[in-house]
């Protein structure tokens, strides 16, 4: 059979950014940084295209991003929140190829091949699949579709924003000659400075280079970077990887030593980490709990349970039986987090309880993941997770 182009790179748009502007809408148009306050020390996480056009991109300093634009708008990061989109968003490819590998939060790969029959030809099944993200989540995102992962990723980032750009099998290095030699994926600052001395500015030139003048320069990276001018690579999907543990964790804004609104988080951070659990179709042995106090003191506490568990109720009272034994009440906490690992198929016994209630409780949680699935994690939570107030 001839190759085809049926590797697709979904990518979504300025993702951290996307996300926000769901609640804040009012943002839209304007420059918009993700990562924290314009006086801190951080770095940028994201920037909306707007505040792009000023310069600001990632892993810029937030100071620097203040200068050159000192109109935008600056926002905290909620990786949880960014999280929960894109397991919806996951749930959403597994619908068009049973191989999709997730390399980042907001970014993976599939395989169309042999899905022709149920979604139709590769191009329009990506433009299908990309269509559908957007309309079920209203978030942003662009593809490309080639027969390499690597040209797949090039070519979605020649899409931004919000288009699919197919290379048909057979013209990769038409495709990528005229890039600079940055847009290849693995080119960084170092590299790209060491080509233009070369006098190597786009990939076309590269591709030009015998590949034993590459070697005898770059030595091993020579031979990479010969195959990927031409749009090669060797890299190979990497799915069925169960998961060795599942974590979830939370900073607070200040830190605090308020009793309630710290069990409340650990009853959310227990109910979002047991849903990815079930999700898996895994239960746990043994559940980690984390204490970061003020100065990044850093504990951690665990407890293997006599057998395997998934259902909130049983894993949640474990989780505050450690957080009330080893909290030092007279320290302010940063962050708490939670790990279930010790991970196996099959099903767990509650102990203590009754063949009834362990039923009415399985029952009540197929039901609230639904929802969740349907409008959000925050759709639904369990009382733990709702600070008590005095209202």
């Amino acid at each position: 059979m001839p190759a085809e182009a049926s590797i697709l790179h979904v990518d979504m748009d300025a993702f951290f950014v996307s996300v926000e502007l769901l609640e804040r809408p009012d943002l839209r148009g304007k420059p918009v940084v993700v990562g924290g306050r314009a006086d801190e020390r951080g770095v940028v996480s994201a920037a909306s295209y707007e505040a792009r056009e000023f310069g600001i991109h990632s892993a810029m300093p937030l100071r620097t991003a203040s200068r050159l634009c000192p109109h935008a708008v600056f926002l905290d990061g909620d990786y949880s929140k960014y999280g929960e989109w894109s397991d919806r968003i996951a749930a959403i490819l597994t619908k068009y190829s049973p191989t999709v590998e997730m390399v980042s939060i907001d970014e993976a790969y599939l395989d169309l091949s042999g899905t022709r029959r149920l979604q139709g030809p590769p191009p329009a099944a990506a433009h299908k699949l990309l269509s559908e993200i957007t309309s079920t989540t209203s978030l942003p995102c662009s593809g490309g579709l080639a027969a390499t992962r690597l040209v797949a990723k090039v070519a979605s980032d020649q899409a931004k924003p919000r288009g699919l750009l197919w290379v048909p099998a057979g013209s990769e290095e038409r495709f990528l000659a005229p890039l600079p030699v940055r847009k290849i994926p693995g080119i960084g600052e170092v590299t790209e400075r060491a080509l233009h001395s070369l006098g190597l500015r786009t990939v076309e030139d590269l591709a030009a280079l015998p590949q034993e003048k590459l070697e005898k320069i770059f030595g091993q990276w020579g031979t990479a970077l010969y195959r990927k001018a031409r749009g090669g690579d060797s890299y190979e999907f990497a799915i069925d990887a169960e998961p060795k543990s599942i974590s979830q964790n939370h900073t607070f804004g200040e830190d605090t030593g308020d009793t309630e609104p710290l069990e409340a988080m650990l009853s959310h951070l227990s109910q979002k980490a047991c849903k990815r659990l079930r999700e898996a179709g895994l239960e746990a042995r043994t559940l980690t709990l984390t204490i970061r106090y003020k100065g990044f003191e850093t504990h951690t506490r665990a407890r293997t349970l006599s057998a395997p568990a998934r259902l909130d109720p049983q894993i949640f009272r474990v989780f505050l039986d450690l957080f009330r034994t080893h909290w030092d009440r007279r320290r302010k906490i940063r962050l708490l987090g939670v790990s279930l690992s010790g991970l196996t198929h099959g099903e767990g016994q509650l102990e203590l309880w009754d063949a009834e209630r362990r039923e009415k409780l399985e029952k009540l949680t197929r039901a609230a993941d639904r929802l969740r699935d349907r409008f959000g994690f925050d759709s639904v939570r369990f009382g733990g997770s709702l600070p008590r107030s005095g209202s």
